[in-house]
């Protein structure tokens, strides 16, 4: 049942995340000539690409297809040899796919890839790859964590390193509609959560140190569908872009170090009682810092992306940018706050269409990826 969207959570009755901190140094300050626009340039397209992330050790950007592969790319162009094929063990249908990826912190060295798939059964899969002489072979997986899924939708995306080396994986709450599967207060389920794991010694991922809840894996309950989420190093804090269901769409942001946090879902969406849909009890949930409705620019579901922190664009130092699946808009807000009137860049760059994740390179620069395989990078127009 959908929420009334004249019920409003009185702010008092939860927590918004404390994100007070020491000011982070930015570029702001420049003698680069004036910002007339920013604009997207198209920069490659491969099949549905859901990442891009620096290939740390080389000057270029691992893409990732949901089909299964993951690519490698520089100003010449896409590699056509691919870093990894798993296309034969992946199930690439609707929300399912290969929907992670990160390097280890010593990957150079260790040569450890990270993956988040769906197997041919449906199941969620954490898996480990080895690179020797610039290729993972399939043959070289280990499966180190797995999980079945109630239903095909809700199977969440990103996985990321913390600076303090544990890695991250948000799970949706199992799919379907309501939380019909009841995950996303329970703390004995990994489903609607952000888990949190110890991959330091390779072949194993075992629950991180510290982890508050009886479901081992988990550091964070409450969230719906958190298919992107980011870590911006910084500020040390973790935004969260949760996919609500037929009226809210919301961020959070909270200290990456803050264990045990609950998002509210199902007992709100947004910042509106959910379960029940008036006069919820929202004491100790952490509340979202922003949230957009769907009576907005066709908003059908948020695509979350990352903090700017490269030097071409200092006017976006600092901030978040995200977009919205149906939407295709490109909005941003200072990571540390104030959230409540993001900036919308949308005139500018025009409306991108299906956007499915956002990017960085090596140099902090930002990109944006499309269903229909548009990987667009963000640049500025100085006059």
């Amino acid at each position: 049942m959908a929420a009334d969207p004249s019920t409003t959570v009185v702010a008092t009755t939860g927590q918004a995340a404390d994100t007070t901190a020491e000011p982070i140094p930015t570029a702001a300050d420049t003698t680069l000539p004036h910002l007339e626009r920013l604009r997207y340039e198209e920069v490659a397209t491969v099949q549905y690409p859901i990442h891009a992330e620096p290939h740390p050790g080389t000057d270029r950007m691992a893409i990732v297809s949901k089909e299964g592969i993951v690519w490698l790319w520089d100003e010449a162009g896409v590699d056509p040899v691919p870093l990894l094929d798993i296309t034969d063990r992946v199930l690439d249908r609707g929300e399912q796919g290969l929907l992670g990826l990160a390097f280890a912190p010593d990957y150079p060295e260790s040569g450890r890839i990270f993956v988040h798939y769906t197997a041919g059964n449906g199941d969620t899969v954490l898996a480990e790859y080895v690179e020797e002489n610039g290729r993972a072979e399939p043959g070289s997986e280990t499966v180190l964590w797995r999980t079945a899924q109630p239903a095909a939708n809700h199977n969440g995306g990103t996985i990321l390193f913390g600076p303090e080396g544990y890695l991250y994986m948000g799970l949706g709450d199992g799919g379907g509609a309501g939380d019909r599967f009841g995950h996303g207060q329970n703390d004995r389920s990994p489903l609607g959560a952000l888990l949190r794991f110890d991959v330091s010694e390779p072949g194993m991922a075992i629950p991180a140190t510290g982890n508050p809840f009886p479901a081992a894996e988990v550091w964070s309950i409450g969230l719906r569908n958190p298919w992107r989420f980011t870590v911006d190093e910084p500020s040390g804090l973790i935004v969260i872009a949760d996919v609500g269901q037929n009226l809210f769409e919301e961020v959070s942001v909270a200290p990456l170090e803050d264990a045990g946090l609950n998002y509210g879902w199902p007992i709100t969406e947004g910042l509106h009682c959910f379960d029940p849909p008036s006069d919820c009890d929202a004491s100790g949930l952490t509340l979202p810092v922003l949230e957009v409705p769907h009576t907005d620019s066709g908003t059908c579901s948020i695509t979350g992306g990352v903090v700017y922190r490269g030097a071409a664009i200092p006017e976006l130092a600092g901030h978040y940018l995200f977009s919205d699946y149906c939407g295709g808009y490109l909005r941003s807000f200072p990571v540390e706050g104030p959230f409540d009137e993001p900036r919308d860049w949308t005139e500018d760059v025009g409306n991108a269409g299906q956007v499915v994740a956002f990017g960085t390179d090596h140099a902090g620069e930002v990109y944006v990826l499309t269903a229909s395989g548009s990987v667009l990078r963000l640049v500025a127009e100085r006059g």
